[in-house]
């Protein structure tokens, strides 16, 4: 009778036929490892002779538009700081011809109407090309001005104590508006002999009415910005 099919030993036949079953399983669990390997499922080849890509998001454009400070610095009573544009505008030399007076608008910008007695007011400017083409015009620090003024009395300019103005020429685009940084006005009297002094003679205030009005070169805004000093 053959011992395959009827296990001859010590122990019961059932427990040579667990082993069998385990040494069986075993060699299955090999098998299946080996195939496993050599086909390794999932991993799919490429064409014959064509090179591997990985793809990648497009590159930046490696020229990035002019920065503000490249555009139209401000004026200031006391330096040339960096311009804070609303809008890109094209510095250097242009095809496009001088802006006019009248393709110019101009508007003093102030930070409130009303300041209490702690507070200085921040004044600034907005340049909008109102043509209907592109034109160049210089907007450097040197050819801006901000002047304080109450009825016909001048009290403050930023001309006064300028330094280091700049001369800058940009092209606005039809439509185009740039704003200046806003600088601070410390409620006094200016003048060029006062530039160096600590203590300048403070403005009258208590409900007191100021008037801010700009201008770039030849061309001054048309209106005014109103401020009430407390």
């Amino acid at each position: 009778m053959s011992t395959f099919k009827n296990p001859v030993g010590p122990q019961p036949p059932s427990v040579y036929w667990r082993r069998r079953a385990v040494l069986a399983l075993g060699l299955i669990a090999v098998v299946v490892i080996i195939v496993l390997i050599v086909v390794r499922p999932g991993s799919g080849s490429a064409e014959p002779g064509a090179a591997a890509t990985t793809s990648a998001p497009p590159a930046a454009d490696a020229t990035p538009s002019p920065a503000p400070s490249e555009t139209a610095p401000a004026a200031d009573a006391t330096a040339d700081p960096a311009d804070d544009s609303t809008d890109d505008a094209t510095a250097g030399a242009s095809d496009a011809p001088t802006c006019s007076a009248r393709d110019i608008d101009l508007k003093p910008v102030t930070d409130k109407t009303t300041y209490a007695a702690t507070e200085l007011p921040q004044i600034s400017m907005t340049i909008t090309n109102s043509g209907r083409s592109d034109c160049s015009i210089d907007l450097g620090s040197a050819q801006q001005t901000l002047v304080v003024s109450s009825g016909e009395e001048q009290y403050w300019s930023s001309k006064d104590c300028q330094v280091n103005g700049t001369n800058q020429v940009v092209t606005l685009t039809a439509g185009q508006t740039l704003s200046t940084p806003a600088i601070a006005w410390d409620r006094t009297r200016s003048s060029a002999e006062t530039c160096e002094s600590a203590s300048r003679t403070p403005v009258t205030a208590g409900g007191a009415t100021y008037r801010l009005s700009v201008s770039v070169g030849d061309i001054t805004s048309a209106d005014t910005a109103q401020m009430i000093l407390n």
